[in-house]
């Protein structure tokens, strides 16, 4: 329990232990959380300044009831024993950089690399907490805006053709008459094929299986406007896929700029302006090609040790646990 996200309850199935009884036991006596250094402002904060390093991961999580907390991990850890920098409740980025400036102006200033996501208030934090570090948006973030992007048409399109569906039955139930509904070759009616390319539509085309081939093929004939987004959706995952070279990259990007201003689809106009805001963060992901993956495993870990215990009764002592596990060397 002390290495491992192990849930008391998990105890009690493999040892015939009385869980609950056990649970109380370690958390008042065997782990000595009730002397826990942190424990009076660990709700708040928790902090390990000492597990601070070149390159970082910012992201933010949620342990309860959509309670979000603000985690900063070292990224050359791994999500192993010492890889947790800080955890700040909230995503305030005020209460974030007042805690991260308890951390040595030296220490911070050595970082030389931090992943994050689009958000405004982790791109000031970054900026202040690590004055010299190179901020690197995670693509993973950037091509889920244009998967979104996609995925909103589509769905435009589908709530169009529920209502002309059912128009469709309206009017034949007061003409006395049977509702058959057009189906295209593949046997899908207009919403069932909206419905269904859903899941195509974040494949690139030549993962696709045949009958999705055939549904795709339908419709893109029937909705140019999908076809188009998914166009741009796709050339903006290969830009990240095959550039190696930032100047190669920003060439790409300016190409995939000019595409987005032809379709004049709006979403996309919005992703454009955004990624116009975010440009050089983006771009630095030619660096080293580093992800914010390190977070999104650390979160991953939090929601399944999180599931494990059946929630978070005691948020103090959930995050002394993973103190325990991701804070302190082992």
């Amino acid at each position: 329990m002390e290495t491992s996200p192990v849930t008391c309850h998990t105890l009690e199935e493999f040892y015939h232990i009385d869980g609950h009884t056990f649970e109380k036991q370690y958390k008042e006596t065997l782990s000595g959380f009730r002397d826990w250094e942190q424990l009076c402002h660990a709700e708040k904060w928790i902090l390990f300044p000492a597990n601070i390093g070149p390159h970082l991961a910012i992201d933010e999580s949620s342990l309860s009831n959509g309670e979000l907390y603000t985690f900063v991990t070292n990224r050359d850890r791994h999500t192993r024993a010492e890889s947790l920098v800080a955890a700040v409740a909230g995503t305030k980025s005020e209460d974030v950089i007042q805690v991260l400036k308890h951390i040595g102006e030296k220490a911070r200033e050595a970082v030389e690399e931090v992943t994050l996501d689009l958000s405004d208030s982790m791109r000031r934090i970054v900026t202040i907490a690590f004055p010299k570090a190179r901020r690197v948006i995670d693509r993973f973030h950037i091509q889920k805006l244009a998967c979104d992007a996609v995925q909103e048409i589509r769905i435009a399109h589908r709530w169009d053709a529920l209502q002309e569906s059912n128009d469709g039955m309206e009017e034949c139930k007061h003409a006395g008459k049977p509702y058959t509904p057009f189906r295209f070759p593949n046997g899908d009616t207009r919403p069932e094929l909206l419905a269904r390319s859903r899941y195509l539509l974040f494949k690139s085309a030549e993962k696709w299986t045949e009958k999705q081939k055939e549904r795709a093929e339908i419709l893109f004939k029937e909705y140019p406007d999908i076809q188009m987004a998914y166009g741009l959706a796709h050339s903006l995952r290969m830009i990240f896929a095959k550039n190696t070279i930032k100047d190669a990259a920003r060439l790409s990007m300016a190409r995939w700029y000019n595409k987005v201003d032809e379709s004049r689809i709006k979403s996309f106009n919005v992703i454009a302006a955004t990624f116009y805001e975010h440009y050089d963060d983006i771009l630095n992901f030619y660096n080293n090609r580093a992800s914010n993956a390190a977070a999104e495993s650390f979160n991953a870990k939090i929601k399944l040790f999180r599931a494990n215990a059946k929630g978070v009764a005691d948020r103090k002592c959930f995050l002394f646990r993973l103190a325990k596990i991701y804070g302190y060397p082992h």
